[in-house]
């Protein structure tokens, strides 16, 4: 935390801080150095501003001076032209750039700064830059008091002071101060024994103070309690409220005749409140960027011993290889050594670069983690408002530079490659390395996968740090029930969508990779689970030219006078289900079919007609059931507008039953029933059909699943 609390410029401990427009702090006598006279004319009063009147991006109009030429001479410019050159610039420890204080004028042009005798006088015309962003101020009549001092960072730097020092010292010892024995209360002075008894007689006066151990009163002046903030505006008042446009803390007389009148303000005590949770808040998830940094370091670490492990391993194989080759493998030999020691350093390089400049940053932000820590332990409001929102922004900045990639390991420690011993010994002078292994296994891509209905959609990837040549991938799922795995797809795509699976099922998935050198291992094992309820609508690709469907295709009819077929764009293969379809539209006593088809059925001819299709074709009187032209089973009961037909397909039992108006029409239609069928009705031009979105269970269906 200790570069938190250093100024800038004289890169010691902060003194008397004070905040600038821009959120950064300088020492008092830091900035009195730093001031710039500003001619007369450059100085309108419309531009001129304080530390306390500013908002946060006012200060982006006001950058009016560089601290640096083209030439980097350290001369300084002002308001687009020379100015008469001024003294050039030195550098602070911290290497920031620092101008030295300006001629003092006559004394008839200073104003004094505070009271008479506590500081000397701030030219008229003066102007100061922040020494880190390099953004340029004005001030106005009241010079730098018009910057608000910053309390919270003086108490955290006297607070950490107290902390490093091994021992209390005396406050009145002209040489080496000595060890102090006694502190004063009412003195606030250390004082060591000769010292005590020379500048603090127990008589008189003294007498009455009262003495305590050191580290009593370091106790003691940590809790005192701090003075009450008053306005940098209107001295006399305490600032009591917070401007919400402004961001800062202000009195009853700023919102009374100031330019606050207008602005939205809240209490003080609850946007104190409210910032200390912003800051708690950033600093816990922080906190978590910190700790997964140390994790990363340890993984870094241990990644250093794995390559040195691999690399001894892989030195040794390549040893006995080349020994196995006697005499005309030697000269190769050592060129390939030195090729696994380059790699070998090189990813070492890697690795420790990588823990060089993630432990910088874990210490800066440990280091800020820690300053933020101690900056809510303030119970001044005013204060900490003062510089909740910088610090806020600091966090938030900081939190982001942990983002993606930052923890991510840049090399990988195993050795990618394989030595080729299988050539002859007069290709020997060939011989190198072959940089191919097996792949490694796929990652899944879980925000990818996906079940629809009856279709499973997979995604995977080769990991990240993996260099293998990948020639294709095979995807295999099982049976859904358990059994033993498939190969669904060979090929060279990333992705792939399986159709026509049982619904109500649960398939084991996994993916590996193949090449040259051969199979790699399989992926985690993902279980995909389809759709309970099969749902289906009327499929436009696979239908008849002549039928026209409408209603997102759940409504059906033609313009022919022939009978066309449409078909579901769902298969059942497994399981009970159930499906109604209700007559709209019906004229001049046409004979609508209902029932199952195989994809290949024919879509010109009644359904029914081929031996790829089972049906029940009704008028208005009575119905059969058809299949391969074969017309069955007779039965009375037709249909009208209004009418619904239900289509029962049991596969657990192997049937096909029909119902209209949910009573069976008939016998069991059809028995042996396997395979992939697809919904599917023929009609003409008289019938219009509507299927409905939702429909339950019939009463015939004794299983949970459609």
């Amino acid at each position: 935390m200790e570069e938190e609390l250093k100024c800038p410029v004289c890169g010691s401990f902060f003194r008397e801080p004070i905040i600038l427009p821009c959120s950064h702090n300088i020492c008092l006598a830091c900035a009195r150095n730093i001031l710039v006279q500003t001619p007369d004319a450059e100085s309108p009063q419309s531009s001129r501003a304080s530390g306390s009147g500013l908002s946060d991006y006012d200060y982006l109009d006001l950058d009016k001076m560089s601290l640096y030429s083209e030439a980097d001479s350290g001369y300084g410019s002002y308001g687009g032209f020379v100015s008469a050159p001024t003294t050039p610039c030195q550098k602070s420890p911290n290497g920031v750039r620092v101008f030295p204080p300006a001629v003092p004028q006559p004394p008839a042009q200073h104003h004094l700064l505070g009271h008479p005798g506590s500081l000397p006088a701030i030219p008229r015309n003066s102007c100061i830059t922040c020494p880190q962003c390099h953004r340029s101020l004005n001030l106005d009549e009241r010079g730098l008091r018009g910057f608000a001092k910053n309390r919270v960072l003086e108490g955290v730097v006297d607070r950490y002071q107290q902390s490093k020092a091994a021992a209390l010292k005396c406050q009145l010892c002209e040489k080496s101060p000595k060890e102090a024995t006694v502190m004063c209360e009412q003195c606030d002075v250390f004082y060591c024994d000769p010292c005590r008894l020379r500048c603090h007689p127990p008589r008189g006066p003294l007498a009455k103070h009262r003495l305590v151990p050191p580290a009593h009163g370091r106790v003691n002046r940590r809790t005192s309690p701090r003075k009450i903030s008053t306005c940098t505006e209107h001295e006399l008042e305490n600032l009591s409220m917070y401007c919400v446009q402004c961001k800062m803390p202000v009195c009853y007389q700023c919102l009374e005749e100031g330019k606050h009148g207008t602005h939205e303000v809240k209490a003080l005590g609850a946007m104190w409140k409210l910032h200390k949770g912003q800051l708690s808040q950033a600093l816990n998830i922080l906190s978590d960027r910190a700790t997964e940094a140390k994790e990363f370091l340890v993984q870094l670490r241990n990644m250093v011993q794995h390559i040195q492990e691999n690399g001894v391993e892989f030195e040794a194989c390549l040893v006995a290889q080349c020994d196995a080759l006697i005499d005309a493998l030697n000269r190769r030999k050592a060129q390939l050594l030195t090729r696994v020691n380059k790699e070998h350093e090189h990813k070492l390089k890697v690795v420790r670069d990588q823990i060089s400049h993630c432990t910088v940053k874990l210490r800066q932000t440990t280091g800020l983690m820690e300053y933020c820590v101690e900056v809510i332990k303030e119970n001044d409001p005013s204060g900490f408002l003062q510089i909740s929102d910088a610090l806020i922004r600091r966090v938030h900045m900081t939190e982001d530079q942990w983002g993606k990639g930052t923890l991510t390991p840049r090399m990988t420690s195993d050795f990618d490659l394989t030595l080729d011993s299988g050539p002859l010994l007069q290709t020997i002078h060939q011989l190198d390395f072959v940089q191919m292994k097996v792949p490694a296994a796929p990652m899944l891509q879980l925000e990818e996968c996906c079940t629809i209905n009856n279709s499973a959609t997979l995604s995977w990837k080769q990991p990240p740090l993996s260099t293998i040549a990948v020639d294709g991938y095979i995807l295999e799922l099982d049976d859904g029930n358990g059994g033993q795995y498939r190969e669904v797809y060979v090929g060279t795509e990333t992705i792939c969508t399986v159709d026509g699976l049982h619904y109500n099922s649960t398939y084991m998935s996994r993916v590996k990779g193949f090449n040259a050198s051969g199979v790699g291992q399989y992926s985690k094992i993902l279980a995909m689970q389809t759709s309970e309820i099969a749902w289906f609508t009327f499929d436009p690709a696979s239908a008849h030219p002549d039928i026209i469907l409408s209603n997102d295709n759940l409504t059906v009819t033609c313009n022919s006078y022939d009978d066309r077929v449409v078909m579901g764009n769902s298969g059942f293969s497994r399981g009970v289900h159930y499906w109604e379809i209700t007559v709209d539209r019906y004229d001049n006593h046409p004979d609508p079919a209902f029932g199952v088809a195989r994809g290949d059925v024919l879509k010109d001819v009644m359904l029914g007609k081929d031996d790829r299709a089972w049906a029940m074709y009704v008028d208005n009187n009575r119905s059969w059931f058809m299949h391969n032209n074969s017309h069955t089973n007779r039965t009375d009961g037709g249909v009208s507008k209004g009418t619904t037909v239900g289509v029962l397909l049991d596969f657990n039992r192997g049937i096909l039953i029909f119902l209209i108006n949910d009573e069976q029409q008939g016998p069991v239609a059809f028995e042996g029933i396997e395979g992939l069928y697809y919904p599917a009705i023929s009609l003409n031009r008289n019938v219009q059909a509507y299927k409905p979105s939702v429909q339950p269970l019939s009463a015939y269906c004794g299983q949970s699943e459609h």
